[in-house]
């Protein structure tokens, strides 16, 4: 049996059984049936309903005359990703930010999540990072299909017509790198920072592991940042029209 959080227990005490019957029914062998839920899926429900209620909270506090503190950061938020947005994808950029806010709020939350005490970051568990990263792989394809239809298919062969059936395994080959990329990226960072967090905090109790905790903090930032600009880069290479 796993080690299991205090809200992961919660969960499979109330949740197990729906759980392992849902598994079942789509063929997944259930290793724990009395425990289906593990501490990263908690915490990734935990970071879901946090920003459920951010969000909530913006629509609620949306005023012109006298905007608050969460409006103002709601517009921090969208006016940042619209500008990294605009410089790199260029026209039609628009219709992407709402993913790009979304993407970057919810690995930053999920790696400021183990900050708290009783809390993980569920990023330091490698099955998240591949799952967000595989979203974001079929995302930006599915947009550079929409935007270039059969056509896009000539960003995988290249411009020497000889060469397109090596070009396309290789690009293939690259395309699927950028999911490993993303994954190794975050996963590593989240990790580590996790790993020594804890090694001083059993070393030295007081004091120092705060100098850790702001480290903690400042990977958080810059790997959600990088996770969303990288995804804005390659959403950029598929829509564009330049072959």
């Amino acid at each position: 049996m796993p080690e299991q959080l205090v809200f992961t227990r919660f969960l499979n005490a109330h949740f197990a059984g729906p759980v392992d019957a849902l598994l079942r029914a789509v063929h997944v062998k259930v290793v724990y049936p009395e425990a289906p839920i593990s501490n990263a899926v908690a915490m990734e429900i935990i970071v879901g309903l946090l920003l459920i209620a951010y969000f909530v909270a913006v629509r609620a506090s949306l005023s012109v005359d006298k905007p608050n503190g969460i409006a103002h950061s709601a517009e921090m938020v969208h006016e940042f990703v619209s500008g990294q947005a605009e410089s790199i994808v260029g026209h039609g950029y628009e219709k992407f930010v709402g993913y790009l806010s979304v993407l970057l709020l919810f690995i930053l939350v999920m790696n400021l999540l183990g900050l708290i005490p009783g809390l993980m970051s569920p990023t330091a568990n490698p099955v998240v990072p591949l799952g967000i990263a595989l979203v974001t792989f079929l995302y930006y394809h599915y947009h550079g299909i929409r935007s270039n239809g059969a056509g896009y298919i000539k960003q995988f062969l290249g411009p020497v017509w000889w060469l397109a059936p090596l070009m396309f395994i290789i690009e293939i080959v690259s395309h699927c790198a950028r999911v490993l990329s993303l994954t190794v990226r975050l996963y590593a960072n989240m990790f580590a920072g996790d790993l020594v967090t804890l090694a001083f905090f059993s070393l030295v109790p007081i004091g120092v592991p705060l100098v850790f905790l702001g480290l903690h903090l400042g990977v958080s930032i810059i790997q959600a940042y990088v996770f969303m600009l990288l995804s804005t880069i390659y959403l950029s290479l598929a829509v564009s029209h330049e072959h």
